[in-house]
């Protein structure tokens, strides 16, 4: 079969793992195209990966005829205008989260997305494809748990990156910790709960990095969050496990519990020496979802394939992006925020 051609924006840290997994994972796929305005990152395109068409603008990429698709790893400011073009030339989209920064904006990004249905949408929401988020899922839909009651959240960034954030938010806009960081989490509660957040109560501090407060950042962020069924959600994000890169869920039902990831183990060895019993541990998330990453472009190219819709919408997008800027208002305003 032909092979679906792609055209990809964006090839900082997650830019090139996606790339590296098109050109050597993932099948019935081909990366035609790359648009950066980073010579150095052209450079690796051209001479690391051997893609010939490299652009240093989308909208001049996307006016290649041959693409059949885009995948979307720029800045998150960037996001909806790049899905929008994207689809105004017939193109299938694969985008990172989140879909934007604005509600107004992502609710007609949306639009566009349900008037495109020929059109494959999915959002890269990574963790759906991880196969211990797989194997949960399951025994949740198979009602080994009973009901979910309770589920608990973490996603702590490895501190050797926290400098590196700290120069980035002198200079740009992440979101916020909720729409940057606990956005992941937030799409967990809704996938494995079928329910809709009600309402947030959340605080945040800067006690391990005083001087993101000047960027109205935060490096720890917390919420306690209510669902319309009745379960209980926290959520804990931050940018400073100085152990490695630690993401954790934990699922409680009426009829029993399940952990995922409780501690964020690099392999199975164990280390016995003067320091004890080490266990190593995973260093970035590349490295701890390198396979989840490579399942979602396969999925995402089978939907193409097959004519069939992505399993993760638009309208998951913007669910989880309402909730994680409730999260951030109720921060911000100290109060709970009803959805």
């Amino acid at each position: 079969m032909t092979k679906i051609k792609i055209g990809q924006v964006g090839l900082g840290r997650l830019g090139q793992v996606h790339a590296e997994n098109i050109v050597n994972h993932v099948k019935d796929a081909e990366l035609y195209a790359v648009a950066s305005v980073v010579e150095q990152e052209l450079a690796y395109a051209r001479d690391t990966l051997g893609v010939e068409n490299c652009y240093t603008s989308y909208t001049e990429m996307i006016e290649n005829e041959a693409l059949d698709a885009v995948v979307i790893v720029s800045p998150s400011g960037f996001h909806a205008v790049q899905i929008t073009q994207a689809l105004d030339k017939g193109l299938h989209v694969f985008s990172e989260k989140p879909i934007g920064l604005e509600l107004e904006n992502i609710k007609q990004v949306v639009e566009k997305i349900d008037n495109n249905k020929d059109k494959v949408f999915q959002l890269g929401f990574m963790r759906r494809f991880d196969d211990s988020y797989q194997f949960a899922k399951d025994a949740v839909d198979n009602g080994d748990l009973g009901k979910i009651t309770a589920m608990r959240c973490y996603g702590i960034d490895p501190s050797a990156g926290l400098d590196s954030f700290i120069q980035f938010a002198k200079n740009s806009a992440s979101g916020g910790i909720f729409l940057d960081m606990s956005i992941h989490d937030i799409d967990l509660v809704r996938w494995f709960t079928g329910s809709e957040f009600k309402t947030v109560y959340s605080l945040g501090n800067n006690i391990a990095a005083p001087e993101l407060s000047e960027c109205e950042e935060l490096e720890t962020g917390a919420c306690l969050a209510e669902l319309e069924d009745g379960t209980i959600a926290y959520l804990l994000a931050g940018r400073n496990a100085q152990h490695g890169y630690h993401v954790e869920t934990e699922i409680i039902g009426t009829e029993g519990m399940i952990r995922i990831g409780n501690a964020p183990e690099k392999n199975l060895v164990t280390v016995y020496d003067k320091n004890g019993v080490v266990r190593p541990t995973s260093g970035h998330f590349p490295e701890r979802f390198k396979f989840a990453f490579i399942n979602e472009l396969n999925a995402f190219v089978e939907s193409i394939k097959k004519k069939e819709p992505s399993s993760i919408t638009g309208t998951d997008g913007l669910k989880s992006t309402e909730v994680a800027i409730a999260m951030q208002e109720s921060f911000e305003n100290k109060n709970i925020i009803t959805l």
